[in-house]
């Protein structure tokens, strides 16, 4: 008997990634516990919090990097445990805080393996995918160092070649954990706009890890505030970033004023920590 062939997700179908009463955990130890997140389609979403509150941890559970302890995470719907690497590599791109490549391998070559999803069995590679690639390269600013071995570069340099593979792998939503890690203030700057303009021209959904909360409130639409592998708060960054929310989730004392340039809010710390209750 034939196997039929598992459905696809449509171009045009619901591209909605949810995770359904997610637990993730470590050798037993659960770091983040029954959490519901829906991410909306089209918007940047920026996913903060202190160290070891569950922020990455979350993020691979939803790329499907690690396994659910409880829970499912769905895209458009369905089951993303259901799907291939392959279906789910086309709709959905990641890049992980770490990132491992083989000895040897020079920027261009890195760079196409994002087009692996795009090609058949054989992995024939066209016009198109140089094409793609050449795009990817120059949108990061690496295209001159195309021909360079990947162990030669700088940490900053490094860092924009893995987002230039993920760019490469021309997807309807990006995961990205700490994506300024490495980074300059200019090339964070850099960066983050050339992901928002991915999001407003594309349409591209944007999920992000960031440190940086002034940075966070600057260019997500909506923000994700986690604190001991549960959300504590999440909507637009004005409703977000809050005194009350800073104090809660990073045991800070902090006043949020308007960013006097663009309007975001703005986290000033002016105080030692608070007593968490």
């Amino acid at each position: 008997m034939t196997t039929p062939a598992e459905p696809t997700i449509a171009r045009d179908g619901d591209r909605t990634l949810r995770a359904h009463g997610v637990s993730l955990g470590y050798d037993g130890r659960r770091v983040v516990e029954g959490l519901d997140l829906e991410i909306p389609e089209g918007r940047v979403t920026v996913v903060v919090g202190p160290n070891a509150c569950g922020k990455s941890t979350l993020l691979r559970g939803l790329a499907g990097l690690h396994p659910l302890a409880a829970g499912r995470v769905t895209l458009g719907g369905r089951d993303a445990r259901g799907m291939s690497r392959r279906d789910f590599a086309r709709v959905v791109g990641v890049l992980p805080q770490s990132s491992i490549a083989p000895d040897g391998v020079r920027v261009a070559e890195l760079v196409a393996r994002g087009r692996y999803p795009h090609q058949g069995w054989f992995g024939r590679h066209s016009s198109d995918d140089d094409a793609v690639v050449a795009e990817a390269l120059a949108a990061t600013g690496v295209a001159d160092l195309a021909d360079r071995r990947l162990e030669e570069l700088s940490g900053g340099q490094r860092q924009r070649v893995w987002i230039a593979m993920v760019l490469a792998q021309q997807t309807d939503i990006v995961l990205l954990d700490e994506p300024t890690t490495y980074l300059d203030l200019t090339h964070q700057i850099e960066l983050l706009d050339l992901l928002r303009d991915l999001n407003r021209e594309r349409g591209t959904t944007v999920v992000m890890v960031l440190h940086e909360l002034n940075l966070a409130a600057r260019y997500a639409d909506r923000i994700v505030v986690m604190r001991d592998g549960r959300i504590v708060a999440e909507g637009a960054p004005d409703d977000v970033i809050t005194d009350a929310t800073v104090a809660d989730a990073f045991g800070l004392e902090a006043r949020v004023v308007a960013d006097p340039v663009v309007g975001s809010p703005l986290v000033v710390p002016v105080g030692p920590l608070v007593a968490r209750p």
